[in-house]
């Protein structure tokens, strides 16, 4: 039998599978139906489903899964009915608020930054800690060992009615909130640019960070580039016969 001091040490069922779980893959259950990705988590049954599923989870708590820059997020208002999401970093898609599941794959890493997300390291804007719920999750597991204090006791939990604008999700998500003057300059500005970009574009960070890095690879001042562009201006003749 597992001990109390042992099981307070643990996160909830339903939060490891939260965060765990795939969304977006196609429901097992109605595989020959349209519009079958599975893009809402149950808290009750702690598995992910699609909305052709919902009949059976109809007085379940039910939370909507989105897709930000190709990974899941949740709401703000919904992960504040279930946890304390302060200090993590929150962004904005068809004007909700929305953040990270877990964290996102860096291609490279951001130096210079003056703010980093304490558990991965990506750059971040102040005030804030963690990029993602997950990283929090992990920071406050290695510091306190148990999740109890930082958990809501959430009884209902509703997906937004279909059709609606919170349903949707927006074609250009920005940064919430705006950029600080302050990261402006140098190195810091163009790794916290270069994720703004991403973000703005919904492309793969790999691709805006090719595309930024290229534009910049030659120094203005260059002797093979100053040599290039002096060559331009010059007549070309024809050879002589």
């Amino acid at each position: 039998m597992e001990s109390s001091s042992s099981a307070s040490t643990r996160l909830p069922t339903w939060l490891e599978s939260l965060l765990s779980e795939t969304f977006f893959n196609a429901c097992m259950v109605h595989e020959d139906v349209k519009k079958n990705e599975k893009n809402i988590f149950c808290l009750d049954c702690c598995q992910a489903i699609c909305h052709h599923c919902l009949d059976v989870h109809n007085s379940h708590r039910l939370l909507q899964i989105r897709r930000y820059v190709y990974h899941d997020v949740i709401r703000v208002g919904d992960a504040e009915k279930l946890m304390d999401c302060s200090y993590v970093q929150a962004y904005t898609t068809n004007s909700a608020k929305v953040v990270f599941l877990n964290p996102r794959p860096q291609t490279r890493a951001c130096r210079n930054l003056s703010n980093n997300c304490i558990s991965c390291e990506r750059g971040l804007q102040d005030p804030y800690l963690f990029c993602s719920i997950s990283c929090k999750i992990n920071q406050i597991m290695r510091n306190n060992g148990m999740m109890s204090e930082y958990l809501h006791e959430c009884e209902i939990l509703t997906l937004p009615e279909p059709g609606s604008d919170d349903w949707f999700i927006s074609p250009d998500p920005v940064l919430e909130p705006v950029l600080s003057s302050r990261a402006s300059s140098g190195s810091t500005a163009s790794c916290v640019d270069v994720d703004r970009l991403t973000i703005a574009c919904t492309a793969t960070t790999e691709i805006v960070r090719k595309k930024r890095t290229s534009k910049f690879e030659i120094p203005a001042n260059n002797p093979v580039e100053t040599a290039v562009n002096r060559r331009k201006g010059l007549p070309r003749r024809s050879p002589l016969n």
